[in-house]
C-alpha cells in the first residue's frame, strides 16, 4: 500500500526522485498519466493494468465521453523505469498538465502515487480538510 506525502523537487531535466519508501513498488516499471485533478497519477504495472481493466476497458467505445476519457488517459501517458538513482523523467506535456513547478509533493494514494505542484497540494489539503466529514457522510449514504 502506498501511503504518505513527501516533498521533492524536479530537476532541470524534469526528473523526479521517487521517495525511497516507494521504489520497490515501482521496480518493474512506472506508468505516469494525467490525473483528473491538476496532478499526475503514477502506477506500478499491475495496478495500472487493474485501473485500465476496471475503469477504462468497460467503457463503451461508441460513447463520445468514453472516447474522450480514453484519449485523455492514454494519449499523454508514458511508461518508463526508475533509473539507478530512483528517478523518473516526466515528459513536458505532463509537467504542463499538472502545472508543476520545481517544488512538488509525491503523495501515496493506496494503489498509486499522485504528483502535485506543492502550492496546489496545499490548496487541495485545505479543501479536503474543510469538507472531509461531509464527503464521508455522502459516500456512506450511497453505499
Amino acid at each position: 500500500m502506498l501511503l504518505g506525502e513527501y516533498e521533492h523537487a524536479l530537476d532541470d531535466k524534469n526528473r523526479l526522485t521517487l521517495p525511497a519508501k516507494f521504489r520497490e513498488a515501482f521496480s518493474h516499471g512506472v506508468f505516469v498519466a494525467k490525473g483528473i485533478d491538476p496532478c499526475l497519477v503514477v502506477y506500478p504495472p499491475g495496478e495500472w493494468d487493474q485501473f485500465v481493466e476496471q475503469g477504462l476497458a468497460p467503457l463503451n467505445p461508441f460513447s463520445r465521453e468514453a472516447r474522450q476519457m480514453s484519449r485523455f488517459m492514454f494519449a499523454g501517458a508514458t511508461d518508463t523505469e526508475l533509473d539507478r538513482q530512483g528517478r523518473i523523467m516526466i515528459p513536458q506535456p505532463l509537467v504542463e498538465h499538472a502545472k508543476l513547478d520545481r517544488e512538488v509533493v509525491v503523495a501515496g494514494v493506496r494503489d498509486h502515487l499522485e504528483i502535485w505542484d506543492r502550492a496546489a497540494w496545499r490548496e487541495q489539503l485545505k479543501e479536503v480538510e474543510g469538507s472531509a466529514e461531509l464527503v464521508a457522510e455522502r459516500l456512506a449514504a450511497h453505499s
